[in-house]
């Protein structure tokens, strides 16, 4: 498995860790942002993070039936953990701001399922997955990402473990709470949230 230190290494070479002042999907402010779509631009150098995650999540989950993502962050990554471990892999997409499946995907009743995203600050869009699993009857086997930047304060997701390759810990603020040097940066907007 890839080590912290090769991770970052991975995330710098492929320049998905980008430094600024960002307004994340989940409306938090930050001095990071981490741009998986760069890093899974570039499948030869991204393998070895997938590799070690699909790794990861084989020795966490035992049973997993299908790998839920969300659009459109999880998709490129959710393919890749499903292709590792055989697994069906869709994902739901917003219709009129909700999380829904189309294109003739569906989840059994009774189907355990692993939700895979690119990053987690939040939980917000593992969330609403879970419900989407809770129409559908299903079981959730657990989460699954490439970057954890949750923390305690900030995550929504209760009494589960989250499986991640890379942990940061990079500090996130409410508007109202923005320190000086955050203020001084103009503000970028790179989740797909704010697409229209």
């Amino acid at each position: 498995m890839l080590s912290l230190k090769d991770s970052l290494a991975v995330l710098k070479k492929t320049k998905a860790l980008l430094e600024g002042h960002f307004v994340l999907s989940s409306g938090l402010h930050s001095p990071q942002y981490v741009q998986c779509a760069k890093l899974l631009s570039l499948p030869n150098i991204s393998k070895k993070f997938t590799l070690s995650l699909s790794q990861k999540i084989k020795k966490n989950f035992k049973k997993i039936d299908l790998i839920l993502s969300p659009a459109m962050g999880g998709i490129v990554i959710g393919y890749e953990i499903g292709r590792l471990l055989k697994k069906e892999t869709i994902f739901c997409e917003r219709v009129k701001g909700k999380f829904m499946l189309r294109r003739g995907f569906s989840i059994k009743a009774g189907a355990r399922v692993l939700i895979v995203e690119d990053v987690i600050t939040t939980g917000k869009s593992s969330l609403e997955c879970v419900r989407l699993l809770k129409k559908y009857k299903a079981k959730l086997s657990g989460f699954a990402c490439l970057i954890d930047r949750s923390s305690k304060k900030t995550l929504k997701i209760k009494n589960k473990n989250i499986i991640s390759q890379i942990k940061l810990n990079v500090p996130t603020y409410t508007k109202k709470f923005l320190p000086d040097n955050l203020k001084k940066i103009s503000i970028t907007k790179p989740g797909s949230r704010f697409l229209k």
